[in-house]
């Protein structure tokens, strides 16, 4: 794969099924126009998919449960619009004209109307006074840690609200039901359609770690509690009989990181009740082996449909009914084998799937097989082998190696991702393939602190990091480079946020094992990242502890000296999540050591560049990271 092969990614997101109407989101990005088109796909059982809809940016499709409408949304030059057609076909037509857009669309059981979270700007501000820019605001009041978070930017003069709407109105106008110093997260209803679940923050503090599920009245209403977790609760889903399904995990304080994400059900008590009529819920299954993707679960008649993290596949598992406590290996695979499910569905018992795979984005499957090819112009994929190891104490670690054409020995690119409590894995990701279409060998570590294997893995690094990760990654490395195509003399180390945090570790450590580094978006000092990021003041805490010299010592800036090979600083000007103070403090540290440094600035981005940013800053980038590499390697 070539850098400018970005333009052939064709990238499934939602799906949604009625009967025999399966429809998908397509996306791709569009280097000429630098932004990204979509539109949704009907997806036969017999045939190829046929294009349904022809907005420039169509997604999120939700078929109502009369099998009548589709709603979506629809962003043309601005923020992205509820729409709604007919299934037969036709005209999108707008639903909503808000100022800041609308989010996902969830039908309400009697197929009029529809629930959606929106973000509504304070008077005055984010154009809604006209002639205003945003140079002219008054000045923002903050009074608390959370006021701004990263892909968004401040969030405590816009927040997140609950809005209905009755699609099929003649002038359908949109009702926001929740106000407020909070933002709401994933509404569902309940089976009557007379209330929306949501997900808030506890006691509807923004303020809060902590989250619980409320109910609010369709017809306007205070949200009550419905349901307190144990730590957070995220995408309810209200069943017939009064129950509530949801995702959670379990922690007090702020010591909310590396914890398996669960699948909980509770009694669902909304009628008149308080906070002292609720009950917590029951987690379904074990925390210590399932960790379940934040995708909405859904019921089936036998049991319940998650998406659960296993050692680099993200797999569709069953929860049997009558599931308690119940460990991975009793909850059923579904699909997703050695792939990473993205998206699921059902209808009736019909089961449907997005599933990426190492030589695709992404594809509509069933259990009984692939249903579409949006991945069929790709071509130089190379394929992935499982490696293995032993670190320093013992302990096993696992991860990939992808091999370009040709004998070799070819140099080696060492790429650890960020999290850390994330993972490498079985589906598509273009930065190995556009390395091996380099000729680059590429190492894909999932060291301790990462997700995937077991929440003890993944809190291992838990005020030790730089110490068993490190040791992890270096493991892997030297299991690859005993293989005959990998080149031991030519090894460079690269890797984003906390894979750029391991990145400087490595440099400054182990600086005499790579010719050079690329470090991206990275973590390098833990004390300004508690109040410079948009997680700092929590995340720092939870992962170093409270004490700064503790926190300095696990930071790759105060350990500057030590790196002297040629070392790439990479960062956007926008990013929150790891500010773009992290990159310029360590790129005056290396240079003023009279380290071989350089500092790519990628104006307009935030933390999600390589992922998500602009189709010609990705091009850019894909370009920077090879040329760098040329001269570092050759």
């Amino acid at each position: 794969m070539r850098p400018e092969d970005l333009a052939l990614l064709n990238v499934p997101g939602s799906v949604t099924l009625h009967g025999d109407l399966l429809l998908v989101d397509v996306a791709r990005p569009d280097l000429e126009a630098d932004a990204y088109s979509g539109s949704l796909w009907r997806v036969p059982q017999d045939g190829p998919p046929v294009r349904f809809t022809f907005g420039e940016r169509d997604s999120a499709p939700r078929i109502s449960p009369d099998g009548a409408w589709v709603a979506f949304l629809r962003a043309g030059d601005g923020s992205p619009q509820l729409h709604v057609m007919p299934t037969g076909g036709g005209e999108g037509r707008p639903v909503t004209d808000l100022p800041l857009g609308a989010g996902v669309p969830v039908w309400a059981p009697d197929s009029r109307r529809i629930a959606f979270v929106a973000r509504v700007a304070e008077p005055g501000r984010y154009g809604t006074e006209e002639g205003v820019g945003a140079e002219a605001e008054a000045p923002r009041r903050i009074t608390g840690f959370r006021y701004r978070t990263e892909g968004i930017g401040f969030t405590l003069d816009r927040r997140q609200s609950l809005f209905v709407v009755n699609a099929l109105a003649d002038i359908p106008v949109p009702v926001r039901l929740t106000e407020g110093p909070y933002d709401v997260e994933s509404p569902c209803w309940t089976p009557d359609g007379e209330h929306v679940l949501i997900s808030a923050p506890r006691d509807l503090d923004g303020e809060s770690l902590h989250t619980d599920v409320y109910a609010v009245p369709a017809g306007g209403g205070a949200p009550i509690l419905a349901v307190r977790s144990d730590g957070s609760a995220e995408h309810p889903v209200a069943l017939p009989g009064g129950k509530v399904l949801y995702l959670g995990t379990e922690f007090s304080g702020l010591d909310a990181v590396a914890r398996n994400v669960g699948l909980y059900h509770a009694p669902l008590r909304i009628a008149g009740e308080t906070a002292a009529g609720t009950v917590a819920g029951t987690r379904l299954t074990e925390e210590e082996s399932v960790d379940c993707e934040p995708l909405p679960p859904v019921p089936l008649r036998d049991g319940v449909l998650v998406a659960v993290r296993v050692r680099g596949a993200v797999e569709l598992r069953l929860v049997p009914s009558g599931a308690l406590d119940t460990p991975l290996e009793k909850l059923v695979p579904i699909l997703g084998e050695r792939a990473g499910v993205r998206s699921f569905t059902s209808c009736g018992e019909q089961v449907v799937a997005v599933v990426s795979t190492p030589a695709s984005p992404g594809e509509v499957v069933t259990p009984d097989g692939p249903l579409t090819d949006f991945s069929g112009t790709l071509a130089g994929i190379s394929p992935l082998l499982e490696i293995t190891a032993v670190s320093a104490d013992g302990y096993p670690v696992h991860g990939w190696l992808a091999l370009p054409e040709g004998e070799g020995p070819h140099p080696v690119l060492l790429n650890v991702h960020g999290g850390p409590f994330h993972q490498h894995g079985w589906a598509f990701l273009d930065e190995t393939q556009v390395y091996t279409g380099a000729g680059y060998a590429v190492v894909l570590p999932n060291p301790r602190g990462s997700s995937g294997y077991g929440q003890a893995h993944g809190r291992s690094v838990i005020g030790a990091l730089g110490t068993v990760d490190a040791d992890d990654v270096l493991a892997l490395l030297d299991a690859v480079l005993e293989r005959p195509e990998c080149d031991a003399g030519r090894v460079g180390v690269m890797g984003g946020s906390y894979g750029g945090f391991m990145t400087s570790w490595l440099a400054a450590r182990h600086g005499d094992r790579f010719r050079a580094a690329w470090s991206e978006r990275a973590v390098n000092a833990w004390d300004s990242f508690t109040g410079s990021s948009d997680i700092g003041w929590f995340f720092a805490e939870a992962y170093c502890g409270p004490d700064i010299e503790t926190q300095r010592a696990m930071s790759p800036l105060y350990h500057a000296d030590r790196i002297t090979l040629p070392f790439a600083v990479v960062h956007s000007e926008e990013d929150i999540r790891c500010p773009v103070e992290q990159a310029q403090r360590m790129f005056v540290a290396l240079r003023r050591n009279g380290t071989p440094a350089e500092f790519l600035l990628f104006p307009g981005e935030g933390h999600e560049l390589s992922r998500g940013g602009r189709p010609k800053h990705r091009l850019q980038r894909f370009e920077a990271v090879l040329e760098w590499w040329s001269r570092h390697l050759s």
